[in-house]
């Protein structure tokens, strides 16, 4: 499936693949696929700074680098390649709660912000503008996560962006959610949410 196809859905599904609860799991650390369940790309994780998001017929469609200035405690940057190895745009995340606001910006260079509107909020806006200064920001997509199976805490984030935002803008929003779910739950952490 073309880049192209994959990002032109206003709706998408990312999410950890459903496993058994007594084999060691070896598959993709996370499934794209559409609402209705047919499956568009997976992401895999090369160790703690390397992602890699490829279609389901095994093509490279976005890198994520991993980078942290002073580990765990510091400010987390992760920069996305497209399959060319072109700038695909990079994510920011501040503050002792990293997952409290991430800051977006695409190939073309527009800025957008996810934002968390509370610490037990299951729901992320993507807005241009901060919802926590500004009273009415245009909300361009939700991110709404979810747990499909408690014992192991399997995560979903179902992402639905607003039918005005462009290949590369879409792109960006759902290597977002990748960062975000690292951010979470890190490569062979415990399931403990964070």
């Amino acid at each position: 499936m073309p880049e192209s196809d994959l990002f032109a859905q206003e709706a998408l599904v990312v999410a950890q693949p459903k496993r058994s609860r007594w084999r060691r799991y070896t598959g993709p650390a996370l499934a794209v696929s559409t609402v209705e369940g047919t499956l568009l790309a997976h992401v895999t994780h090369t160790g703690d700074t390397y992602s890699l998001l490829t279609s389901a017929s095994g093509e490279c469609v976005v890198r994520i680098e991993k980078g942290a200035k002073f580990g765990q405690f510091g400010p987390v940057r992760f920069h996305f390649t497209d399959a060319t190895d072109q700038e695909a745009g990079t994510v920011d995340a501040h503050g002792p709660v990293k997952t409290g606001q991430l800051s977006l910006r695409t190939a073309h260079g527009r800025a957008l912000l996810l934002t968390r509107r509370g610490l037990l909020s299951t729901e992320w806006q993507l807005t241009e503008s901060d919802p926590h200064r500004s009273p009415t920001p245009e909300v361009l997509g939700r991110v709404t996560v979810s747990t499909i199976d408690g014992w192991l805490g399997l995560q979903q984030y179902v992402v639905v962006t607003d039918p005005d935002l462009d290949t590369a803008e879409r792109r960006a929003v759902v290597a977002s959610v990748v960062c975000l779910h690292l951010l979470r739950r890190p490569p062979d952490s415990s399931s403990a949410p964070a």
